[in-house]
């Protein structure tokens, strides 16, 4: 009996090729990461015949704002800060000693008309140090965040992130801190100069961000290992 081996070589040539093309293709990005978004404990059953139900009260005189754990707050971003330093130091030191010879019957010791005892000593040194820093940095716009937690005092425990993937790269936005229930507005929004130790990052990722970005080398020659 004759057995054709082409299409079982064909085959194995396949899978060989198949499978190293999967080595060299590049893995896939997964993104960014999300928020944890805390887990709400699900409403009490409903009680047949109780007009009160556990979990389903309603506020008929209260504005739709974010109270407890797993609400939604709008956070509107409106930082704006400018700072500027400058420093100027100058120093400036003269010293001088003069030390007159002895003499022998009123008259200088000396060598060869040169008198030999006589000393003279004077120094002087300066510094002048200049410097100036000025810095101003806005962020504006709007993030969506979710509550946490609440505090023993109703203050509400934020965190949130925005991420937006742009032609050029991805940008990404964060946000948490503490909101105090009276400083939210009846559209459920908040100002950011209002969240109390809030830890406000945007960062970005991509060909736009590299560019912005010094080399390795550069770095080293920028960083405190270099003394000169």
């Amino acid at each position: 009996m004759r057995i054709h081996s082409t299409p079982v070589i064909l085959a194995g040539l396949i899978v060989v090729l198949g499978a190293s093309g999967c080595s060299v293709m590049p893995k896939r990005d997964p993104g960014p990461s999300l928020p944890q978004v805390p887990k709400v404990a699900p409403p009490a059953p409903p009680t047949a015949g109780a007009i009160y139900q556990s979990g389903q009260q309603m506020e008929l005189f209260a504005d739709l704002k974010a109270r407890h754990v797993g609400d939604i707050l709008t956070i509107r971003l409106n930082e704006s800060i400018n700072a500027s330093k400058t420093a100027v130091t100058k120093t400036a030191k003269t010293s001088s000693i003069a030390n007159s010879g002895a003499t022998l019957f009123g008259r200088t010791i000396t060598t060869g008309g040169v008198p030999v005892l006589n000393a003279s000593l004077s120094g002087a040194g300066s510094f002048d140090g200049e410097g100036s820093s000025a810095q101003s940095n806005s962020l504006a716009g709007f993030i969506t965040v979710t509550v946490t937690g609440v505090e023993p005092n109703g203050n509400l425990v934020i965190q949130g992130e925005k991420a937006l993937q742009l032609n050029q790269g991805e940008e990404y936005v964060h946000l948490a801190g503490v909101v105090r229930p009276a400083d939210i507005a009846y559209d459920n929004t908040v100002n950011s100069n209002k969240v109390a130790d809030a830890r406000i990052s945007y960062s970005g990722k991509g060909a736009v961000a590299s560019s912005n970005k010094m080399g390795w080398l550069t770095r080293f020659f920028n960083s405190a290992l270099m003394p000169f």
